[in-house]
């Protein structure tokens, strides 16, 4: 795929599976393109591909892609646009047979080809991972989809692959880059991270939303140059904005500190320079590179047990005392050999005073239970939660029926010696061409964290961390991060020096038993916090109402500090 075209042109249309259908036919005909992505892969997803697999051993892929390329396959190679997806999932040879069938079903002459390797599965006693594991993938790298573009596919399918990863590949293939070429690699993969999950990039779920036409966003695109240098765009007339706000926003999503770790390369995001380039038009340059780390991160999914949910309606008056009342009583009424091994009870305090409305008066009891046995979460619970129908709290009724418990899943990440994953690009004729690991690795060294030098003491007024600040949250596992910054020098010296760990779990009080951990991102003007433990076992166990802290940041934004006035 080597050309000599300086610019690459990559965008997305998928940052999750179940995003918006339109996307891809939106991209291809919205302006030119060489490359079109679509990232449908998540924790989460990963566990309910491997319960469809056990369905039927056929499946295992995003089916949602198929359909997208009934419509728009034909559309994609007359345009000349190259499609890369993860939306292989557990079966990435399935999927791509599928393709195989489809495109001759459409007359569309289409080479298809696949990444495989990630799935360790069957070798998880050999590799020492959870004995109760659905599903066991290695994060893959960019070079085995370089190597199937490089060979003439039109359509390349992947399995576990990191998200910025199908960016990195085609860029490689592209500009023929190796794997000394460190900084290059390092620019495609943060070029890689900002467009990966769509619309977020172009001011979907942005913390300063009212400022931009946001109703229906267009999806990002990137323009990616020989030394790794991008550009950050959309499509003329497209919604939504591309800013050096919401390029941040972006970068600050599920990362850590300033090492972001990857099988290819190691991204320095404290290198990271942020600069407008004209309407809808960030550049991001200076990115450094090292060598990545010598093991593979692997995601596992497991069965965790079962959990249900009972959700009591408290109405009016004297909402804390009903909560302990029904609490003792549905101690007292659960026989002992029948208690789960988990009773999680919270109190959402969603009643006004004075409420012109029965629901605007009312407060929700809830109670989450889990255990490895399901008959102690399903109707014995149930049972002991409706019996207290009429001999409990005044006005006492529930959201709904108690129900049969459900299994849930759990997430955890395990790492493994990059040269025993066999990474494998399988070409349209069916030929495997092994992918070697990186041939030098490194673990990333200590980053000097510097304060900028505080403000000035003044005159500060009351009034929410979002008046000044935005952020944006989401889920590694069990881990929360938070990302938070400023959009004004200033304003960044005043964070730096306020949101400290310490005022986080002040502001925060449900993160007052998680390890946190703060890394400063000056370019960026930005705090990174990550939480671990958050989330318990990972969104598929629903620890908390926010199972994927996905609201986190907005949660921060809303409590009130002292500003300087200066800044407001």
């Amino acid at each position: 795929m080597a050309r000599t075209s300086s610019v690459l042109r990559i965008g997305n249309a998928s940052g999750f599976y179940g995003d918006r259908f339109a996307a891809v036919r939106e991209m291809l005909t919205g302006g030119p393109l060489d490359v079109l992505t679509g990232d449908y892969l998540a924790e989460l997803t990963m566990l309910i591909l491997a319960r469809d697999r056990l369905r039927d051993p056929s499946l295992g892929y995003a089916r949602t892609f198929l359909r997208q390329m009934e419509e728009c396959l034909g559309l994609a190679r007359e345009r000349g646009v190259r499609i890369v997806v993860n939306a292989g999932g557990l079966n990435p040879a399935g999927l791509a047979e599928q393709l195989r069938v489809l495109a001759q079903r459409l007359g569309v002459p289409t080479a298809v080809a696949h990444v495989e390797g990630d799935d360790l599965l069957p070798r998880r006693e050999e590799l020492g991972l959870p004995e109760r594991a659905l599903a066991a993938n290695a994060y893959l790298g960019g070079f085995g989809i370089a190597e199937c573009l490089a060979r003439g596919a039109d359509v390349v399918v992947t399995g576990r692959v990191t998200d910025a990863a199908l960016v990195a590949g085609p860029a490689i293939a592209h500009f023929g880059w190796t794997a000394a070429d460190l900084d290059a690699l390092a620019g495609a993969v943060v070029a890689g991270h900002v467009l990966e999950c769509g619309a977020q990039a172009t001011g979907g779920n942005y913390a300063f939303f009212g400022e931009h036409d946001v109703d229906h966003p267009g999806f990002p695109l990137a323009e990616l140059h020989r030394d790794g240098s991008s550009v950050i765009t959309k499509h003329p007339g497209t919604g939504g904005a591309v800013t050096i706000g919401t390029v941040t926003a972006q970068l600050l999503y599920e990362t850590g500190g300033p090492h972001y770790l990857g099988p290819d390369v190691t991204a320095r995001l404290d290198t990271v320079r942020l600069t407008e380039d004209g309407p809808d038009r960030v550049r991001i340059d200076g990115v450094r590179g090292e060598a990545p780390p010598p093991t593979l991160k692997v995601g596992c999914n497991s069965l965790g047990g079962y959990r249900n949910e009972v959700v009591f309606v408290l109405t009016g008056l004297d909402i804390e005392a009903k909560a302990a009342l029904v609490q003792r009583q549905f101690a007292a009424a659960l026989p002992p050999e029948g208690r789960p091994a988990e009773l999680r009870w919270t109190l959402a305090r969603t009643d006004h005073p004075d409420a012109p409305t029965e629901e605007a008066a009312s407060a929700l009891l809830r109670l989450t239970a889990r255990d490895r046995d399901p008959a102690k979460v399903g109707r014995e619970l149930g049972k002991a939660a409706v019996e207290l129908g009429l001999a409990g709290y005044p006005g006492f009724h529930l959201t709904a029926p108690p129900g049969p418990g459900a299994p849930y899943g759990v997430f955890s990440a395990a790492y493994v010696d990059a040269k025993l994953v066999e990474h494998a690009a399988v070409l349209p004729d069916g030929r495997r061409i092994a992918v070697p690991p990186a041939p030098v690795t490194g673990q990333p060294a200590d980053v000097r964290q510097e304060l900028p030098h505080p403000l000035p003491p003044g005159t500060t007024r009351r009034a929410p961390l979002g008046m000044l600040l935005g952020a944006r949250s989401g889920d590694k596992g069990g881990d929360a991060n938070l990302g938070v910054w400023a959009r004004t020098e200033d304003a960044w010296r005043w964070l730096a020096h306020t949101l400290t760990v310490e005022k986080l779990r002040e502001l925060l009080p449900e993160t007052a038993e998680s390890p946190v951990t703060r890394h400063l991102l000056p370019n960026l003007r930005a705090v990174n916090f990550t939480l671990a433990g958050l989330l318990g076992e990972g969104v598929a166990a629903q620890h908390r109402f926010d199972p994927q802290a996905k609201a986190l940041g907005e949660w921060l934004r809303s409590r009130h500090v002292d500003i300087p006035e200066v800044l407001l």
